[in-house]
Order: structure tokens, then C-alpha cells, then sequence
């Protein structure tokens, strides 16, 4: 479990195809005094396994899926990632619950300067339109964000990002066209699960997500 709060800009030092897909290695300081063998780690926003820790380098196995599913394919060396260690139980949770599971793409369309702002345009594949509301959270990249804006018909939303999370995260480098990691709020998913289980087991039942919205959830 993550809370999308940047920790660290990492580089990727090296990258080696394998039978199970690709392990990546990245510089993450002061890795040996935090990080141990078998820990989580998001990068980019998915959670990876510490396989190897030399000093400050990180190795991790991603598999074939993950490679499939999320941005980690793309990766090349001296590239730039996002990076969060998990969650210990006496943290404060400064963003929201992220697990580290990426449910899509998002592809950046626009990228706007508000003086020391940016508002950043992200459009989304349309079955995860359901899970997104203004003044809501979704991890992109790992970094939890609050939706400014949501436009379901056009499939995209929108995200004011201040400045200390451009300046501290892999934001700054990104571009539009880019491909960006997108994990939805899981409050989101138990819900819709917990509404579907509902209606199956009682036909009749008022719980749906306009009831739910009439009364202010």
C-alpha cells in the first residue's frame, strides 16, 4: 500500500530482458539503509518487488503482464521515474490509498502554464469513465492528484498540479502525447462491486448509483 507522495526522482540505471520479462535497476539514495530484499516499491506507480540491493541501486523483476499493462515497457536507460516505498502503519496518509495496480493508460493531451500552475489535460479509455468524479482522487504515475475537472462525454479529466509536486516529481518531464500509468480510486471499485452484488442478490433494491448520488454519497 501507497499514499502517491513522491519520495524520490530515480534513474534508470539498466534494463535486461529475461524469460520472465524485464528486470530494471534504478538509483534510489540511501537504498541500502531503507529498502530490503522482498519490500515494495512503487516506480511509475506499480508496485515492484526489491529482488537486489547494491548501495544505492535497485534491481526488480517485472513480468510479462506488467510490462503489457503499465509504462514499465517503455522504460529505456538514463530514463527518469517516480518512486514511493510502502506505506508503514505509523504513517500519516497524505495523499490517498494507492496499491500500486495500474488499471490503464492515460495519454497527456494538454498541458497548460497558470503562471507557477499547470493544468494538465489527461484522457483515459472509456470503461474507466466511471470511476473518475471531480474533486476526486486517481494516481497518475503514482502521484496521487485530485481531479479539477471531469468531461465523461470526451473521456477526459483534468488536474491542477502545484508547483512542489511538478518540480518533485517526473511531471516536469512529461509531454503531450505521453503515456501515463492511471490507477483509480479502489473506494470507487468496492463500491461499484458492493452495488452490482446488491442488485444480483435483490433485483428490487433502490441502491444505484443515482439513489446513492440523491442522497449526497
Amino acid at each position: 500500500m501507497f499514499t502517491g507522495l513522491i519520495q524520490q526522482i530515480s534513474k534508470v540505471k539498466e534494463i535486461h530482458p529475461n524469460k520472465e520479462g524485464k528486470t530494471f535497476t534504478i538509483e534510489f539514495k540511501g537504498a541500502d539503509k531503507q529498502i530490503k530484499i522482498d519490500d515494495s516499491v512503487a516506480v511509475n506507480g506499480v508496485c515492484q518487488t526489491a529482488t537486489q540491493i547494491n548501495g544505492d541501486l535497485v534491481t526488480f523483476q517485472a513480468v510479462h503482464t506488467t510490462l503489457e499493462k503499465t509504462t514499465l515497457g517503455n522504460l529505456k536507460p538514463n530514463d527518469v521515474v517516480n518512486t514511493e516505498l510502502a506505506l508503514r502503519a505509523s504513517d500519516r496518509l497524505g495523499g490517498h490509498m494507492v496499491q500500486g495496480h495500474v488499471n490503464g493508460f492515460g495519454k497527456i493531451s494538454e498541458i497548460r502554464n497558470l503562471g507557477q500552475n499547470y493544468m494538465l489535460s489527461v484522457s483515459y479509455p472509456k470503461e474507466l469513465g466511471r470511476y473518475f468524479v471531480a474533486e476526486g482522487s486517481v494516481a497518475i504515475d503514482g502521484i496521487s492528484l485530485t481531479i479539477a475537472e471531469h468531461q465523461m462525454d470526451e473521456c477526459v479529466f483534468r488536474l491542477s498540479i502545484i508547483p512542489h509536486t511538478w518540480a518533485n516529481t517526473i511531471l516536469q518531464h512529461r509531454q503531450v502525447g505521453d503515456l501515463v500509468n492511471i490507477e483509480v480510486d479502489i473506494l470507487a471499485k468496492y463500491v461499484e462491486n458492493m452495488l452490482n452484488y446488491a442488485n444480483k442478490q435483490n433485483p428490487e433494491s433502490k441502491i444505484t448509483m443515482n439513489w446513492l448520488s440523491e442522497q449526497g454519497f
